[in-house]
């Protein structure tokens, strides 16, 4: 059974996730009182989200990279950053391990392949939506993204900040997340990418015409497997 390092906190909401997700798949595989061999290391999302909003991305990068070592240390056999955003660090981590760190916008990729899906919208933090971390990923995978405008980043990202970091779920917000994934499907999008691991804590599959791709459950999924 892999030992999986998860570096969490950044949010705890969708940590809770990841720690939840991986339960449930080992339970299900060997059944009776049977739960996830996991080792974490959790940050303040505090501080974390201070350095981003400051760009200090050399200070997130050297956090991450003490986490992954940490976790490697710990016995992990393989890493997950419990956050979209922060695979912006990936490579920091990278660098410094000699066990697996599974990107999340290559494990959702695949899955967007499998369906045979070549154009998908991408809903996330303003980072991830405006950088260009995840859409190379998909890109190299011939899979064309597209993001909402500005006005919908802007609120996107601040439900996830405000509301969603926090376990506040507003069916107001939800509405409004609905609204902009219908517009984007309008705009031609085959699919839609939570690519925030908060996001599935409001949007699901049935609120939804095309197909959803939950990266949280994506991501963990993937790990549980190698």
């Amino acid at each position: 059974m892999n030992k999986i390092g998860l570096i969490g906190g950044i949010t705890p909401e969708s940590t809770i996730l990841y720690y939840r997700i991986l339960n449930q798949l080992n339970n299900e595989k060997l059944g009776g009182s049977h739960s996830a061999k996991i080792i974490m290391n959790s940050f303040d999302f505090g501080q974390v989200s201070n350095l981003q909003s400051e760009g200090n991305w050399k200070k997130l990068d050297q956090l991450m990279a003490e986490a992954g070592k940490s976790l490697e240390a710990g016995g992990a056999t393989c890493i997950l950053i419990c956050a979209n955003t922060m695979h912006l660090c990936i490579d920091a981590v990278r660098k410094v391990v000699n066990i697996p760190v599974i990107h999340i916008a290559e494990a959702t990729a695949k899955a967007i392949t499998q369906k045979g899906l070549k154009k998908v919208s991408l809903l996330g933090t303003k980072y991830t939506m405006e950088k260009d971390f995840f859409k190379e990923i998909l890109t190299s995978f011939g899979i064309e993204t597209i993001i909402p405008d500005e006005k919908d980043r802007n609120e996107i990202h601040s439900i996830i900040y405000n509301e969603l970091s926090k376990g506040e779920l507003n069916p107001l917000s939800k509405e409004k997340y609905i609204n902009i994934i219908n517009k984007q499907i309008e705009n031609g999008a085959e699919g839609i990418i939570l690519g925030c691991t908060e996001i599935p804590l409001l949007i699901h599959q049935e609120d939804v015409t095309v197909p959803v791709f939950d990266t949280t459950t994506i991501h963990a999924t993937t790990a549980f497997n190698l």
